[in-house]
């Protein structure tokens, strides 16, 4: 099958009658219409035109490819239209879905950034959707296409999603500054963890697989890791739930940063556990993120964290 190049060409001699005034009017040499010429007879097997002493005739198979040319590359003007339409569309919109660390405690930053070095250099800032919620659902999310991107802090994401590393977080096990644990001295074991019932965020949040991801590296069996005494499902609430309760919980470092900067909140020490864990940005697609606002996003995000 001949490219359109070629196909424009054979449009270009039919309306012109001549080689080289098909070649001034698409901008090639005389020469290199002539090339297209013999390219689309060698692969089609068809003669296409003939040099006259008026100039270049169209042979009669000539006149009927020439048609079909015409109306392919109407097709394809109408094609070329709409993709420009779809890539103006996805610069102007993105649907966000993000675990609740990264839409309360990370997002906002970004957004702000990003839309203040639109304004810098003229373009136009996308408008953003965001969907606060847990890891489990912010992959359902983008696997369902209700979002462009997603962002999680869970351990693993499933297969036929591409991921990028966008931030690194902690997961600090905190009590109310009236905890026996807040005088304690010496430091929290597993074992002693996960034998304490937890205010805990619900199964699926990215927050408690994390934790459980730590006791699994740790070595402890995976069915006597976490003892809920009660289930929220957001970092606020339980935030609140241990501020006024005796009960603690295991939280992101970014959600309670401020209540321990101002000792409202007391972090207890548990060093055998390795509480590090990746926050992540999710997608479909090729490993480069989709062309467009996710990948200005995704890009901006990068320079924020060099």
């Amino acid at each position: 099958m001949p490219n359109l190049a070629e196909f424009e060409v054979l449009v270009a001699i039919a309306e012109t009658g001549s080689l080289g005034a098909a070649a001034r009017k698409i901008g090639l040499t005389q020469q290199a219409v002539s090339a297209r010429l013999a390219s689309m007879e060698a692969q089609t097997g068809v003669k296409l035109a003939v040099r006259t002493p008026r100039g270049s005739q169209l042979t009669p198979p000539g006149v009927v490819v020439a048609e079909w040319a015409r109306q392919l590359l109407d097709v394809a003007a109408h094609v070329d239209a709409g993709l420009a339409s779809l890539r103006a569309e996805s610069r102007s919109r993105i649907k966000i879905s993000a675990s609740q660390t990264v839409a309360e405690q990370l997002l906002p930053r970004w957004l702000v950034s990003l839309r203040a070095a639109a304004v810098r250099s003229g373009a136009p800032a996308p408008e953003v959707t965001l969907t606060a919620t847990n890891s489990d659902h912010a992959i359902a999310d983008v696997t369902g296409g209700a979002a462009d991107v997603g962002f999680v802090e869970s351990p693993a994401v499933p297969s036929g999603v591409r991921t990028r590393v966008v931030a690194r977080d902690e997961l600090v096990v905190v009590v109310a500054a009236g905890h026996t644990w807040a005088r304690r001295t010496r430091a929290i074991t597993p074992t002693e963890l996960a034998q304490t019932p937890l205010i805990c965020r619900e199964a699926g949040s990215g927050t408690r697989d994390s934790l459980i991801a730590a006791f699994q590296r740790a070595g402890y069996d995976p069915t006597d890791q976490v003892t809920p005494l009660m289930e929220l499902s957001s970092a606020a609430a339980v935030r609140a739930a241990v501020l006024a309760s005796q009960v603690p919980a295991v939280m992101s470092r970014l959600t309670v940063a401020d209540d321990l900067a101002f000792g409202r909140l007391r972090e207890v020490s548990i060093p055998e556990l390795d509480l590090r864990r990746d926050l992540r940005a999710i997608w479909i697609g090729g490993r480069t993120p989709p062309a467009g606002a996710v990948r200005d996003l995704l890009g901006h995000i990068g320079t924020m964290q060099t």
